[in-house]
């Protein structure tokens, strides 16, 4: 110790308890130490018993598998959530039995009895949370604070009842939601004054919640009419508006928002309604009015709210209800032809008041290509009807010239009503497409969609407006001349249905079907020479002319069969000029479309069996002289195909019934062709050379031979069927052999058949099922011998070609 160091500085460092105390604190740690060495000793005993219990061995047979040990149970609620479930079914349940008091044991007491029981629990119940936040239990007095708001509420019912009974049932209802607005206010106020961190929260937005009723409320109790009780709607929505952009709390914002949203929406549906029921000026305007404030409470919005995507959407919201209300005015002052193009109109006027932040200029943008959108949607039943009504006179070919284009167009269609100016608001979209939008991004989207609907309103203008048919007819061919001179993807789809349109529309007269047809035969072509998308083009030039042909052969009165030889024509030209085509895409297409024309000609003969044969060797000719070319070796497939189907038909227009006629014109080309490829490639299998020329007539022919009574045929197949097994051993060749011989001895069976039933009849019943046996015997008796045999045949077939 160092010699500095006094006993009075040590005696003021330790710390002796009094003797009382120091005992005290003895007794505690023993009576720890004895809990402790209690828990222990049954930690011991549990341990013990399961250690004995894992080495007593097992009752049952087979050596049970220890189980894993599995997860610990994890509580599924938290302490807090627990505690705000009973605190919440604890408020309800109070305030059902509260309820029940006042609406049903109300009668049982007096007019001071109840002011007193009421008044007491109420004023007790808004008392007690000032306690509890005291005592930190903010969640109790949160329960207990929306207790004593819905008790307030049946306060307000028991002064109805009670003292009130004379007073108007919604003055009282709006007066009574002020209040209790009013005073929810002022306890939230009062609450968060007091001391402490620790307040309420739910009285705010339940006041917010109430005080949506009270604008309406006090507007029907004035006797509003819709305009005002909308107008009250919508001035409750621009509060709850400004609640939700000027308040960040959590438990009122969010009830600011479902407000605006809900009172907003409400307000604005009820509007819209006004303006589309509005008969005069007067009511127009004032329905006008109450978008203009809802657009006004949207795009206030729009300008202050903090999210870009909520900024957006109230724009185009707002710009929508000015569309609408300036539209409706228009539509009471116009004919019903001219409603959509005056809302069209202020739609597009939106574009000129695009002002403000990046949100708010594209939300009114979109709102004004919503509305032109719908406008061009409107308008869409009168271009199918345009497009598609003139279909119906493949029903009515030549019955005579009709009086309009609307007619002509609607024959066995209605047109749609006020249809009149959609021609008018096709080209206005089209403009404005075309004009308006200067993003390089979507500048080649809006031109297509403008040169889409510039083509509809062409489309749809004869019909629109009654034109006369031919004048229909003179601007739908011009159309066609127009969509022809651009290069581009999107005018040829056009062009196409204008044409088919044109060629249905021409259909009402023959010398109509004969110019239109020969006009768009010559356009295609022409802008097919001209690289116009040359494949479409070819083709769309070669169908017409299949159509002309068709045409000019029902004008002259020929019979379908000789109309058949005419449009033959069609394919000959086009096999002779594809070769003369530079662009490898526009020769298939002729071609194709050549193709398709001989179709058209074989299916126009088939009833004529005599002319469908010489169609038949007419386009195997066409085909085989295609088939010359280098490049088109493959179509002499074809060829041949036509040229015995030419053939089949030909005898049977002759009534030629025996099988071989019609399988060895196939046989012989066949085995010519398959001997050719052997001689190229003397690997090439005899399956693959003969097989199929072979198959053709011997199947056919052996079962005509099995239903033949004769004994010509027979004796013919089963000599050539010799003489094929004969071949195919001589030269080793395994298809002649196998084939000739099956066939052989198919119809050697089958000359043999008669005598073998009259060996069995003249036998003893019981010599078959005894040769059956010993039949049997024997292949048992030797079967791994024929199974030698049977490998050594199939190897000897494997060594054939």
């Amino acid at each position: 110790m160092p010699p500095h160091v006094t006993r009075t500085t040590l005696r003021g460092m330790t710390h002796f308890p009094p003797p009382a105390e120091e005992l005290r604190l003895l007794d505690t740690e023993l009576r720890q130490l004895d809990a402790r060495r209690a828990q222990l000793l049954a930690r011991r005993a549990w341990l013990v018993a399961t250690i004995q219990q894992a080495v007593r061995p097992a009752p049952q047979s087979w050596p049970s598998r220890p189980t894993p040990p599995g997860p610990a149970a994890r509580p599924e609620a938290s302490a807090p959530g627990v505690q705000n479930a009973l605190l919440l079914l604890g408020g309800i349940l109070l305030t059902i039995a509260a309820m029940v008091f006042t609406l049903v044991s109300w009668g049982h007491l007096g007019i001071a009895g109840r002011s007193l029981v009421l008044g007491a629990v109420t004023l007790a119940v808004l008392g007690a949370p000032v306690a509890l936040l005291r005592r930190g239990l903010r969640s109790t007095a949160e329960s207990v604070a929306g207790l004593g708001l819905a008790l307030t509420v049946l306060d307000a019912y028991a002064l109805r009842e009670a003292v009130f009974t004379g007073a108007d049932g919604t003055t009282y209802a709006a007066a009574s939601s002020t209040v209790l607005a009013v005073l929810w206010t002022a306890y939230d106020r009062a609450l968060a004054a007091l001391p402490g961190s620790a307040t309420v929260r739910l009285p705010r937005p339940a006041a917010l919640a109430v005080a949506q009723l009270v604008l309406p409320l006090w507007a029907i109790a004035a006797g509003g009419g819709a305009h005002t009780v909308t107008a009250a709607v919508l001035l409750t929505a621009a509060a709850d508006a400004v609640v939700a952009l000027r308040v960040s709390e959590r438990p009122l914002r969010p009830v600011a928002v479902v407000g605006a949203f809900g009172a907003g929406g409400w307000g604005v549906l009820a509007a819209a309604l006004l303006s589309v029921d509005a008969a005069g000026a007067g009511a127009a305007a004032r329905a006008a009015a109450l978008l203009c404030l809802a657009a006004a409470i949207a795009l206030g919005v729009a300008w202050f709210a903090p999210r870009t995507d909520l900024a957006t959407g109230t724009a185009v919201a707002g710009a929508l209800c000015v569309a609408a209300g300036l539209g409706g005015v228009l539509r009471v002052s116009l004919p019903g032809a001219w409603t959509v193009p005056a809302y069209l109109a202020c739609g597009i006027a939106l574009l000129a008041a695009v002002r403000g932040p990046e949100a708010v200029r594209r939300g009114i943008t979109w709102a004004s290509g919503v509305v032109q959108a719908g406008a061009v949607l409107w308008g869409v039943p009168a271009v199918g009807v345009t497009l598609l009504g003139p279909t119906a006179w493949l029903g009515h070919i030549w019955s005579g010239t009709p009086a309009d284009a609307r007619v002509a167009a609607t024959l066995d269609a209605f047109w749609p009503p006020h249809a009149v100016t959609v021609p008018l608001i096709l080209v206005v979209v089209a403009a404005v497409l075309a004009t308006a939008v200067r993003s390089e991004e979507w500048r080649t989207q809006a031109r297509a969609a403008a040169l889409t609907l510039l083509w509809a309103a062409m489309l749809v203008t004869p019909a629109a407006l009654q034109l006369p048919y031919s004048v229909g007819l003179l601007m739908q061919g011009g159309t066609i001349l127009a969509l022809l001179v651009p290069t581009t993807r999107t005018a040829t789809g056009p062009a196409l249905l204008t044409s088919l349109s044109l060629a249905f529309l021409s259909l009402a007269t023959e010398p109509t079907t004969l110019v239109v047809l020969a006009s768009l035969t010559a356009a295609f072509a022409v802008a097919a020479w001209r690289g116009r998308l040359a494949p479409v083009s070819a083709a769309v030039s070669v169908g017409y002319a299949t159509a002309l042909a068709c045409a000019v052969g029902a004008a002259a009165g020929w019979r379908p069969e000789h109309v058949a030889l005419l449009v033959l024509a069609v394919p000959v030209v086009a096999a002779l000029v594809a070769p003369r085509i530079g662009d490898p895409a526009t020769t298939v297409a002729v071609e194709a479309a050549g193709a398709f024309a001989g179709l058209v000609a074989i299916g126009l003969a088939a009833l004529d069996l005599p002319l469908l044969a010489l169609v038949l060797s007419l386009c195997a000719v066409i085909a085989a002289g295609t088939a010359l070319r280098p490049d088109r070796r493959p179509v002499g497939y074809a060829a041949v195909a036509l040229f015995v189907l030419a053939a089949w038909v030909r005898l049977a227009a002759w009534r030629v019934g025996l099988p071989e006629a019609y399988t060895l014109p196939v046989t012989v080309p066949a085995l010519l062709v398959g001997a050719l490829r052997r001689r190229r490639d003397p690997a090439a299998s005899s399956w693959t050379a003969y097989g199929p020329g072979l198959t053709v007539t011997l199947l056919p022919s052996l079962a005509a031979a099995w239903g033949d009574v004769e004994w010509t045929r027979p004796l013919l197949l089963g000599a050539g069927a010799l003489l094929l097994t004969l071949l195919g051993a001589r030269h080793r060749l395994q298809a002649p052999l196998v084939l000739g011989g099956s066939v052989l001895a198919l119809v050697t069976l089958h000359e043999l058949a008669p005598y073998l039933v009259q060996v069995t009849d003249a036998l003893p019943r019981w010599v078959p099922p005894a040769l059956a046996g010993l039949l049997l015997l024997a292949l048992g008796a030797t079967y791994e011998q024929r199974l030698r045999d049977a490998r050594r045949v199939r190897e000897a077939l494997g060594k054939l070609n």
